[in-house]
């Protein structure tokens, strides 16, 4: 496990940068975290480090969107917002790529062990409790996120895949 504290924007698209330089295809991240917390903040800063063509912006009413990356030998990143989602079933029903790809999945946590073997948390928490409305992680919104990297398996057994994220993301802080 590894935490990272985010006092910006700037630094939320800089955690992402780190983990994007460590993921290969095959790799699903799952970010958690409430509405406006940084999710989407995140993955333009992981998309970014990838090389992906085009805007990231949260693919909310379509589900899933596919970026494909400047360097078209790279694997594509895929970037799906399963909150409206009510059953593992319908994600499965999207047809990813999943095994060629890099997934990032906001509100995903229900359904990552039914899609791979092991996967890569994302956890974004406001530092303060003191908040009482969900607001965007932008110039209005300056507070402190802790974010909380873990690696799961659908078996429970520890998952030693993402160590190297988690060794990247603790160098990052120096």
């Amino acid at each position: 496990m590894s935490v990272y504290e985010a006092h910006s924007p700037q630094d939320m698209m800089d955690l992402g940068a780190v983990i994007g330089r460590t993921l290969q295809a095959g790799d699903v991240v799952v970010l958690h975290g409430p509405l406006g917390a940084g999710k989407t903040t995140l993955v333009r800063g992981l998309g970014e480090a990838l090389g992906v063509d085009g805007l990231i912006q949260s693919p909310t009413f379509v589900v899933a969107r596919v970026h494909q990356r400047t360097d078209s030998t790279q694997p594509p990143v895929i970037h799906v917002d399963a909150y409206r989602l009510t059953h593992h079933d319908e994600i499965v029903d999207l047809d990813l790529d999943i095994d060629h790809s890099i997934t990032l999945i906001e509100w995903g946590r229900p359904y990552a062990e039914h899609l791979v073997e092991e996967w890569l948390d994302v956890d974004i928490q406001r530092a303060t409790d003191d908040v009482d409305e969900d607001i965007d992680l932008g110039e209005a919104d300056s507070g402190v996120r802790v974010v909380t990297l873990s690696a799961h398996s659908r078996s429970g057994q520890p998952s030693r895949r993402f160590d190297d994220v988690m060794e990247a993301v603790d160098a990052s802080r120096h």
